[in-house]
């Protein structure tokens, strides 16, 4: 018999959204069994019953599993089972983990983990949403401190009208995914892919997202009222304020703000090093202190630099609140590649190459939702310890270096050539120089350069910029800081990200470490992004680089692209391949051809491909009589030579037809092997013969060739 559990449901944009407490995963602190449609996911938070020792941070893990069980798949490979976490995967459990954490107290120590096991998917319930309402719900009720509740909705635009929770086929083909997390009083996240959408009209979506999560919230506040545990005591690794005044005593407010107020990190961090010396000298005989003074001296720059920026409107480089760093940019730094830019604004550098590949290279992808099967961009960004002056063994992409790439990636997606206008498979490569603060809108500055050096012919220009916030006790008491540096980010409460073009927003990702955002503060980051990335464009980039360039780079491969009949295709390709592999062979290009009959021939040699381009027509057009073509000798038979017009048409020229003199041996006038043109005299379709003449064809008349 099973065992008794609690189920809630709510209508959530015409669709039920049901969750069993209780029914499965009962030893986790929290479980969740979500119902959304026939999706379904399991979400659990677990924690440790101690703090970890040796940390100065919340270790709070997310993960998000991708079961292929989940649409009836079975994984590839040898070994048949689920391997390391998918692209998806990853930013979804970054999504998830955003706007949760600072939901959780600052001098948590405990390990905590949320799981979201994706074990059933409809299409029309995209699994992403219900694994982040069953994080938020699964954490609520558990015995977890949190100070929620939570909740996320995701917003579509499809034909101009907004669609809530959207469909997958919707999210993948609409004109904005929008994925928004509130509390009952403010936004905590923004998370935007957009296809140029206009600023009223973003900041619109955001605030009907919102709206829906009220009517979430109110669900989950009742579930945690029948069935929430009480939240356990834990041990505070706050610091004591008698260490922050033996420091002050120390280093005076006065002195602290002295060794901040520099625009050189390198300098701040010898005045920081010089400070915590004096600091770990004063408390050697005390041990407890000693081990606190990192953390101290970390809170202690904070107070530092949110009392400068709030109070007295100072930022540690000397800047004005809304002055963007010194900005260079310049193009083809990179020789050989297909195009190459480098972006600098203050002491964040990034180098972005492009690369350009036949379509046949997109990237394959095997995952839950059957409307994103490929990707003909690929935006990558790397972020080695060097940039930030460490030495740090580089085990490839963290989640740090996929989100960023990502979001760049979204940013220039929109304003990228469709396949049909530019038949090419493209790779921008992000390399960060040098870091500090924002390298992600700085990677999507530099890679539009890079397209457009390339001689990708983008729609628009896009630029990002990324607003901060330092905030006092009361929601009026703030100030929003254009171009945040790293020592602004650290110490601040905001990272919001935007890109776009002079007509409005391509993606937008906010992180805050606060509980939420006031619409005030929303919009006039979306403002003050806008105005910032105007003044890049006008002033730095363009400059280097106005427009794409006419042509691809000439050490691009060169694609065309003709259209035929895809009841053609099995034709151009013959059995096992033969046509096809023969055509490439002789013209040294490489094909790809869709199901709906594009072809693509990709080669370095003009000839060879306007070879191939007429081998295909030969193949897919039909002969005319009385026009002229080109072929190759490819027997001598007594009584004539039989000519390859293309991989499948073969035709004979009589003896008779070879010459207008008398002709005593074919060998005479043709052998194996020649290039001839030839006319096609008569077509026998019942036969499959073709007749074709040497001694009538008149130069300049119909030729095909």
């Amino acid at each position: 018999m099973s065992k008794e559990f609690k189920r809630y449901s709510m209508e959530l944009a015409g669709r039920t959204l049901t969750v069993d407490i209780g029914r499965v995963a009962a030893q986790a602190n929290g479980a969740a069994f979500m119902h959304y449609g026939d999706t379904t996911v399991l979400s659990t938070i677990t924690a440790s019953e101690k703090p970890r020792d040796g940390i100065d941070f919340f270790p709070l893990s997310v993960e998000y599993e991708e079961k292929m069980y989940a649409v009836g798949k079975i994984p590839g490979g040898f070994n048949k089972r689920e391997g390391k976490a998918s692209e998806n995967a990853v930013l979804t459990s970054r999504v998830i983990d955003r706007p949760m954490r600072p939901l959780f107290p600052k001098d948590y120590r405990n390990d905590v983990t949320l799981n979201n096991m994706v074990m059933s998917v409809d299409p029309e319930c995209r699994p992403e949403l219900v694994a982040m309402l069953g994080s938020a719900i699964a954490t609520c009720i558990s015995d977890v401190p949190f100070c929620g509740p939570c909740a996320m909705t995701q917003v579509g635009l499809v034909d101009g009208e907004f669609i809530i929770n959207p469909s997958q086929k919707q999210w993948a083909e609409g004109d904005l995914k929008l994925t928004v997390a509130s509390t009952s009083e403010k936004v905590i996240m923004i998370e935007a892919g957009a296809n140029i959408v206009p600023e009223a009209k973003m900041i619109e979506a955001i605030y009907l997202a919102h709206d829906v999560n009220q009517t979430i919230i109110e669900f989950i506040n009742k579930i945690v009222a029948e069935i929430g545990k009480p939240k356990h005591s834990y041990e505070s690794c706050a610091i004591p304020e008698e260490l922050f005044a033996a420091m002050k005593e120390i280093v005076t407010p006065a002195e602290m703000e002295v060794a901040v107020f520099t625009d050189e990190k390198q300098v701040r961090e010898e005045n920081i090093r010089q400070i915590r010396d004096k600091f770990e000298e004063a408390f050697a005989d005390n041990e407890e202190w000693l081990a606190l003074v990192p953390e101290a001296l970390y809170q202690y720059q904070k107070k530092t630099v949110r009392k400068m920026i709030l109070k007295d409107h100072k930022r540690p480089d000397g800047r004005a609140i809304d002055q963007i760093r010194p900005l260079a940019a310049e193009v083809d730094i990179v020789p050989r590649v297909h195009g190459s830019a480098m972006f600098t604004r203050g002491q964040t550098q990034i180098c972005n190459v492009c690369t350009l590949a036949p379509l046949s290279e997109i990237q394959k992808i095997d995952g839950l939702d059957e409307n994103v099967t490929s990707k003909r961009y690929m935006h990558h960004y790397n972020f080695p310890s060097y940039s930030v002056g460490e030495t740090k063994v580089s085990r490839g992409p963290g989640r740090r270096e996929i989100g960023h790439g990502a979001l760049a990636e979204r940013a220039l997606l929109p304003v990228l050539p469709s396949p049909e206008e530019f038949p090419y498979a493209i790779r921008t490569v992000s390399e960060t120089f040098e870091s500090n603060g924002s390298t992600s809108m700085a990677s999507t500055c530099s890679s539009c350069m890079s397209l457009m050096a390339a001689g990708v012919p983008i729609k628009s220009m896009v630029a990002g910029i990324s607003c901060g916030l330092v905030t006092g006790d009361t929601d009026d008491d703030y100030i929003v800081l254009t171009d945040i540096q790293g020592l602004e980010d650290f110490f601040g409460d905001m990272d919001f990200k935007v890109t776009g073009t002079t007509e409005g927003i391509t993606a937008i990702q906010m992180d805050i470490k606060i509980h939420g955002l006031t619409r005030p503060i929303v919009e006039e980051a979306i403002r003050r992004t806008r105005e910032a990335r105007l003044f890049i464009m006008d002033t730095c980039m363009k400059p280097a680089i106005s427009e794409p360039r006419p042509n691809v780079n000439e050490y691009a491969p060169k694609i065309v692209q003709i259209k035929i009949d895809p009841d053609k295709i099995g034709e151009v390709i013959g059995q096992r391949g033969k046509t096809i592999n023969t055509i490439i062979e002789e013209t040294g290009v490489k094909i790809d051809i869709d199901d709906e009959g594009r072809v693509s021939i990709c080669g370095v040699d003009q000839d060879g491909m306007d070879k191939a381009i007429n081998m295909i027509k030969m193949i897919v057009e039909p002969l005319e009589v009385g026009k002229n073509y080109a072929g190759k000798v490819v027997k001598v038979i007594e009584c004539g030579a039989i000519v390859s017009l293309a991989p499948n048409k073969d035709g004979l020229i009589h003896i008779s037809k070879l010459s207008d003199k008398h002709v005593n041996k074919v060998e005479d006038v043709v052998n194996v092997g020649d290039d001839v043109t030839v006319k096609v005299i008569k077509i026998d379709e019942r036969a499959g013969r073709i007749s074709l003449s040497l001694k009538d064809v008149k130069e300049g008349t119909g030729s095909a060739e």
